[in-house]
């Protein structure tokens, strides 16, 4: 069982949702916040790969990229990160999440075996359909990391097809229409669009996009969601706080969703 499938599998056997984190590599203390996540409550970590043009991501993943860049993160920058947690954290899931160019570039087979080397279980890649992702799908099944495709509110029946064709690990349902951090969809829309999308994948489905308290969260949570998912809101705290600020607002939000059912 791969550690997405048994992270999931224990957070249902446990009657919660899942905690699914994002940061930003090279955004700040990277690896020491990094380190400290599964500690707080992440069930699940999403570590962002820099990019000037990150086009689905707000202001505040935008200027986290910029800073991170600024910084001298790479691509490999971000894999040995990934390495040096997996190093220490054996059970914890690490997925990548960013854009098809720094990938393109590095080579998708050689992109799959480092990222295979560095204990990584699977990407996100947010510009690049179903239609355009076979080469990169194919190269990752290889070395058994999952592609983990994004449904959205105008995600129609057939789409979610596609969306469900080779995709694996879980499906990430963006709540709204729009970019990261900007608001979040209401809660009954959610919970309808979540059976939904899983009736079609057979996934685990994780909501993100604009989830920012712990109280959106566990209204997400009770709403039928495997995971939600909180970005930018602990960008901005790692931002403004430094690392301790950051891990705070992880545990409240871990807090509340295992009260949340």
């Amino acid at each position: 069982m791969s550690r997405l499938s048994a992270t999931f599998a224990r957070v249902k056997a446990e009657s919660r949702a899942g905690f699914v984190t994002y940061i930003m590599a090279g955004d700040g203390e990277t690896a020491d916040l990094l380190d400290a996540l599964p500690a707080a409550g992440a069930d699940v970590i999403e570590l962002g790969m820099p990019f000037t043009d990150p086009m689905a991501d707000g202001p505040t993943i935008e200027a986290a990229a910029l800073r991170a860049l600024d910084n001298g993160m790479t691509l490999k920058g971000t894999l040995a990160l990934a390495a040096a947690f997996r190093a220490r954290h054996p059970d914890t899931p690490l997925v990548l999440m960013g854009y098809a160019n720094p990938i393109h570039h590095f080579g998708y087979a050689n992109f799959a075996k480092a990222a295979a080397d560095a204990g990584v279980d699977g990407l996100i890649c947010v510009d690049l359909p179903p239609e355009e992702d076979t080469e990169l799908r194919e190269a990752l099944a290889n070395v058994n990391i999952a592609i983990i495709r994004l449904a959205t509110p105008t995600t129609n029946d057939d789409r979610l097809k596609a969306v469900a064709a080779g995709s694996s690990g879980f499906v990430y349902y963006v709540s709204t229409t729009g970019v990261t951090g900007m608001g979040k969809g209401a809660a009954t829309d959610v919970s309808d669009a979540v059976k939904r999308v899983q009736t079609a994948t057979g996934l685990p489905v994780a909501v993100g996009f604009g989830v920012r308290t712990p109280e959106e969260a566990a209204e997400i949570a009770a709403g039928g969601a495997d995971a939600v998912v909180v970005g930018s809101a602990i960008v901005n705290a790692n931002h403004d706080g430094g690392t301790k600020t950051a891990l705070e607002l992880v545990s409240g939000i871990s807090a509340a969703l295992r009260a949340a059912r």
